[in-house]
């Protein structure tokens, strides 16, 4: 079995999809990375759905993250995921009925943990604090948590390490991940998955989107 984290390539940048995203996506599509999103904001809604059915048929696994902090545009975002076919929701704040949408229409459900504000997102609560609230999520039926660990106020790492060796569920370590310092990191938490968006854009890992992926992918199994 691969227990080695997974890069999930966000086509974001300041936690907005970037306008470009299907012809950066068009560039990447031999990658090795398996899993591909990007954010609600930034795309029309014809655009979001075609750059997503172009994921899946190349067999990516795709994901919209949701950065919202209402219950209304949490289940407008719910709905959006589904309705572009998406294997995931990513994000939101965790309400009831973003939760029994997403049972109801077997989307898996990533939602944030912790206090989260601002975009793009910032990252505050204690620890012990955010997992037990993580627990409650799964023990309601969310697939999994999405902890934004790289926007934390506090200690990043300790934070990381902590939540993803407390929860019995995937963890994805969404935000930030922009050095190879931190890569490092990753490799030693072993989180589910990590998020990968801005640091591309901003070249941390090379110069070409697609060669920044791979190298990624190559360094993450290393």
């Amino acid at each position: 079995m691969d227990h080695h984290p997974k890069l999930i390539v966000m086509l974001t940048h300041h936690d907005r999809t970037v306008a470009d995203a299907p012809e950066i996506f068009e560039t990447c599509q031999n990658t090795k990375a398996e899993f591909w999103g990007f954010k609600e904001d930034g795309l029309s809604f014809p655009k979001m759905k075609k750059l997503f059915s172009d994921m899946k048929n190349c067999g990516k696994k795709t994901g919209l993250e949701v950065v919202a902090y209402t219950e209304k545009e949490c289940l407008d975002g719910a709905k959006v995921a589904l309705e572009c076919g998406c294997d995931m929701l990513m994000g939101t704040l965790f309400f009831d009925s973003v939760n029994e949408f997403c049972l109801n229409h077997k989307l898996k459900y990533f939602p944030f943990i912790g206090e989260v504000t601002e975009r793009p997102s910032v990252l505050n609560g204690l620890p012990q604090d955010m997992i037990e609230e993580g627990k409650r999520y799964i023990k309601k039926g969310a697939s999994g948590i999405d902890l934004l660990g790289y926007r934390y106020t506090g200690d990043a790492f300790s934070l990381n390490k902590l939540v993803t060796q407390s929860m019995d569920a995937p963890v994805c370590i969404a935000g930030s991940v922009n050095s190879w310092q931190r890569l490092d990191e990753i490799k030693e938490i072993r989180p589910w998955t990590f998020t990968i968006g801005g640091a591309f854009f901003e070249n941390r890992f090379g110069t070409v989107f697609a060669e920044q992926v791979d190298r990624v992918c190559d360094y993450i199994r290393s």
